[in-house]
């Protein structure tokens, strides 16, 4: 049974960092492509970095507005996702949720998301 929990949220000023960790079970973590995802106020969920799986060595793609400022990364003794957020800005708030499809190495459309973790960036 997939699990996926997220951890690491929380409250911060614009310009600082915070790493969010994904703790799963069910499955190892570097099998199957695994991503975050951000819903902000009033929005859809959006894509912000995935990580690929088994075969594609590390490959990694992020969302514009992530891109050189997040990193994507994963532990395989820990099994845990993280994500490393830097230069954090107002946008950068909502809930971040950790996913993944569960059956296949792409970054494909996920099946699996965590419960969420807030990140709230304030001025």
């Amino acid at each position: 049974q997939v699990q996926l929990v997220e951890s690491g949220g929380g409250a911060v000023q614009i310009g600082e960092s915070l790493t969010l960790s994904c703790a799963t079970s069910g499955f190892d973590v570097d099998v199957y492509a695994m991503g975050w995802f951000r819903q902000a106020p009033g929005e859809d969920r959006e894509k912000i970095a995935c990580m690929f799986g088994l075969g594609h060595r590390d490959r990694t793609e992020y969302s514009e507005s992530a891109r050189g400022r997040f990193f994507i990364s994963r532990d395989k003794v820990a099994n845990t996702l993280y994500l490393q957020m830097n230069a954090l800005k107002p946008d950068d708030t909502g809930v971040y949720f950790c996913a993944t499809s569960g059956e296949g190495s792409d970054c494909l459309p996920p099946r699996y998301f965590g419960q969420g973790a807030q990140v709230t960036v304030s001025l």
